[in-house]
């Protein structure tokens, strides 16, 4: 059936918004999407209705207790597991992993290696290299395929030993947009007795994420990048949550996922969590799927990239048609360059700031720089202090606004 993109862009209020009459273009999505209204009205309802901390016996406490339980529960069908303990909610997918990587790496040996990739955002990098520094780890870099721009398998098992202990690497890049084969990545870990850590930030508002078929210990990612409020989202093997130590305080229990939840969680925003799991649940709806929540979730995110690859594909071509720009990632999308629509790009002589802030005085918002992604810009000798001009599209994007945004890019280009 067709893409319901006028249903789905009703759902979103920031949509209609216009400054001094011109009407916004969010092509910002890697770095935060925007809400539906239910995700906004839960977190409103949460803090107006049941404002209380867990665990007492009086009315708003106890909701308080069910909007966590419920978070959790919708989470673990995210994630494609049956266990809700399984899932550690936090304040985002960097202060997780900070968190998490202490606890996992506790019982590492000096001379013990991590492998690391260029193609991840720092959030899956600078934790690893702390810790490794504080307790003698080897660090061991997996570079880009130039080709694919990925990570390939051949390159994983070159670096593998029987000192690997942890490999960290992403679903998808948030510069390039390409698509790890995490699977057989994570396949080749398990048969070396290492960890699988996955940064599906970039992944999961474009991707069925199934953690179970994916067979890596280890995912996490930002439930503001799937259209939900600012927190992140970590799954980990049961067995290996409750055998880890949890840096916590001694009065907390040491049941999951409890003891890694660390303080008072934002209940409001968890309640917006719910809320942003069930949006992707009525767009299956609106696309004819039916069943449970998961499979109603799963098709919304299968409707909703085809669609996106359109646009990704118009926004590709209407760049690469411009003189002395590149594509900072896979310019098509097939089996060999798989890719999410997120779309880098430089100009010969026009600087990304630049073209950045051309955009955005006609308000069309996209994100100049490195982007986190220092590997990347390292590895193919981008400036590091220059970056990239990245424009991300997500499913409420349409044609006309990618059609604007390539108008505006040349605009900005032939005025230098």
């Amino acid at each position: 059936m067709t893409f319901p993109i006028a249903a789905v862009r009703s759902r979103f209020p920031a949509l209609s918004i216009e400054d001094n009459g011109v009407r916004r273009i969010y092509l910002d999505n890697p770095a935060g999407t925007q809400v539906p209204d239910t995700v906004a009205q839960a977190v409103y309802d949460c803090l107006v209705r049941t404002n209380a901390n867990l665990g007492g016996y009086f009315g708003t406490s106890r909701s308080a207790d069910r909007i966590v339980d419920q978070a959790h529960q919708a989470m673990a069908e995210f994630f494609g597991t049956d266990d809700p303990g399984e899932v550690v909610i936090g304040a985002n997918m960097t202060t997780l992993t900070l968190h998490m990587s202490r606890s996992i790496c506790r019982d590492f040996r000096p001379g013990d290696e991590i492998i690391l990739t260029r193609m991840d955002h720092e959030g899956d990098v600078a934790p690893w290299l702390e810790i490794a520094q504080d307790m003698g780890l080897v660090i061991r870099w997996a570079e880009i395929d130039p080709v694919s721009w990925r990570i390939e398998t051949e390159t994983i098992r070159s670096l593998l030993s029987d000192r690997t202990r942890l490999l960290a690497i992403n679903h998808a890049s948030n510069m390039t947009g390409a698509v790890n084969d995490v699977k057989a990545i994570a396949e080749l870990a398990r048969a070396a007795n290492a960890l699988t850590y996955v940064d599906a930030v970039q992944f999961a508002p474009h991707g069925v994420i199934d953690v179970a078929a994916l067979g890596c210990d280890f995912l996490v990612c930002s439930a503001y990048k799937f259209f939900g409020p600012h927190l992140g989202v970590l799954w980990g093997r049961r067995g290996l949550l409750e055998r880890m130590h949890a840096y916590k305080c001694r009065c907390v229990s040491e049941e999951l996922p409890g003891k890694f939840e660390t303080g008072t969680l934002p209940h409001e925003l968890i309640a917006g969590l719910t809320a942003a799991v069930d949006y992707d649940a009525w767009l299956g709806g609106e696309t004819g799927a039916t069943g449970s929540r998961r499979e109603k979730l799963a098709a919304a995110l299968r409707d909703a990239a085809q669609y996106e690859e359109r646009l990704a594909r118009q926004l590709i071509d209407g760049l690469s048609a411009m003189d002395g720009v590149e594509i900072i990632g896979p310019a098509i999308h097939d089996n060999v360059r798989p890719r999410v629509p997120t779309v880098s790009f430089r100009h010969k002589s026009v600087k990304p700031a630049r073209l950045a802030k051309a955009l955005a005085d006609e308000n069309i918002f996209v994100w100049s720089g490195h982007n986190y992604a220092l590997g990347i810009v390292r590895q193919f000798g981008i400036p590091e202090h220059e970056g990239v001009v990245r424009i991300g599209i997500a499913h409420y994007n349409t044609a006309e606004e990618i059609a604007t945004a390539i108008d505006a890019v040349s605009r900005a280009i032939r005025a230098g």
